[in-house]
């Protein structure tokens, strides 16, 4: 069951990872039941739910909106993925931070800036992405997969080469 109103739990500075259909959206919780967040200027009521447009935005605004418009009918949790990683800064800081770029423009990539990497940057200092960390290693291993699939069609066709020179040199 997704959290109501009242028992999100979320304390000011925590991440809040939104589970969508295609991807993870992140914001920063300031407290009164608002966060602030990355977001493309996208319609996200697509079949993808935004995605598709969120790979080709090269630009993005910094909105503060209760937390109940940007979560809408998808489940979402606290999650501050990186503590175990890297200490927190002070919440009054992370706050403060992220509504000073309220209304700001930014650069945006789903790959280096994308808003899972907003609010790490504010929540720890460095700006990180699991998401892209786990699709390039996904693709990664895809393209290994896929090259080693090549390399085995190559040696089986050479050995049926060679067992075919092999039996034309025995007649």
């Amino acid at each position: 069951m997704a959290p109501t109103l009242f028992d999100h739990g979320a304390k000011h500075g925590d991440l809040i990872e939104i589970i969508r259909d295609t991807y993870r959206h992140w914001a920063v919780y300031i407290g009164g039941n608002e966060v602030v967040h990355l977001i493309p200027s996208v319609d996200d009521s697509g079949p993808f739910g935004g995605f598709l447009e969120l790979i080709d935005s090269s630009t993005a605004q910094v909105r503060r909106q209760k937390i109940w418009e940007v979560v809408k009918h998808h489940r979402f949790r606290v999650n501050n993925l990186l503590d175990d990683e890297h200490e927190p800064r002070d919440p009054h800081d992370i706050v403060k931070d992220a509504c000073r770029m309220v209304g700001q423009e930014v650069p945006y990539s789903v790959t280096s800036h994308n808003c899972e990497h907003f609010v790490t940057e504010l929540r720890y200092g460095k700006a990180e992405s699991r998401q892209v960390k786990i699709a390039a290693a996904i693709g990664g291993a895809a393209v290994v997969g896929v090259g080693l699939v090549a390399l085995g069609a190559m040696i089986g066709s050479l050995l049926k080469g060679d067992d075919k020179r092999e039996r034309r040199h025995h007649k």
